[in-house]
C-alpha cells in the first residue's frame, strides 16, 4: 500500500494525468492505478488518461474540458469551442449541441474523454482565444454543418452587422475564413 499512497499523494485533486506522467511515482504504476480506481480515489477517463477527482459539496467534480484536452493532446496549443457559442451571436440559432470542438495541429476525429464527446479538427491556424468576430467567421465556415435554417441566419446577419467590429471581422475573415464565409459576408454587406 505504500506505493499506492505515494502515487495518490503525488496526484493533485482536480488534475488530469497521462499514465506516462505517473510512472515516475510508482514502481508498479498500472497495478497501483488499478487499485486507486477500484477504491474510487482515481477515475480512468480514457486509454492512458486518469483523473484525481476534486471533491465539492455535490460529490466529485468532473475534470475541466480544457484539462482533458490538454492531457490528451500533450500541449496547450489548441482552441476549445462549441457550436453552442454561435447562439450568443443573436442570429436566430437555437440548437444545443452535446460535443465540443477542438481546433488543433495534432489530432483529427471524434473522441470521448471522461464521458464527454470532442470533435478534433486539424486546422492551419486559429486564434489564441475566442472573440465575437472569430465566432462569426467560424459560424459562416460551419454553416452547412448546422441543422438550423441557414437562410434566416444570413438574413439576421444583414441586420446584425452593425454590432460587430468591421475591421476585426475582416481581419478574422482573412486569417480563418473559407471562401463560403467570404461570400456570405459580402452578401450581408450588400
Amino acid at each position: 500500500m505504500k506505493n499506492v499512497e505515494k502515487l495518490k499523494n503525488g496526484m493533485r485533486p482536480g488534475k488530469v494525468y497521462r499514465r506516462l506522467e505517473l510512472a515516475e511515482l510508482s514502481t508498479a504504476v498500472d497495478r497501483d492505478l488499478k487499485t486507486l480506481v477500484a477504491h474510487g480515489e482515481v477515475r480512468k477517463l480514457s486509454g492512458g488518461l486518469y483523473y484525481r477527482p476534486q471533491k465539492n459539496a455535490f460529490g466529485a467534480a468532473p475534470p475541466e474540458d480544457r484539462d482533458l484536452v490538454r492531457a490528451f493532446l500533450k500541449t496547450d496549443d489548441f482552441l476549445l469551442t462549441s457550436y453552442n457559442h454561435f447562439n450568443r451571436l443573436g442570429l436566430g440559432l437555437t440548437q444545443v449541441y452535446n460535443n465540443s470542438l477542438v481546433y488543433n495541429h495534432k489530432r483529427a476525429g471524434d473522441f470521448t474523454l471522461g464521458g464527454k464527446r470532442f470533435t478534433f479538427r486539424l486546422v492551419p491556424t486559429y486564434p489564441a482565444k475566442l472573440s465575437k468576430e472569430f465566432l462569426l467567421v467560424d459560424l459562416l465556415n460551419n454553416l452547412k454543418r448546422l441543422p438550423d435554417n441557414t437562410a434566416s441566419v444570413l438574413e439576421n446577419l444583414r441586420a446584425a452587422m452593425k454590432s460587430f467590429d468591421h475591421d476585426k471581422v475582416q481581419d478574422h475573415l482573412e486569417r480563418y475564413g473559407k471562401p463560403a464565409a467570404r461570400r456570405a459576408l459580402q452578401e450581408a454587406h450588400a
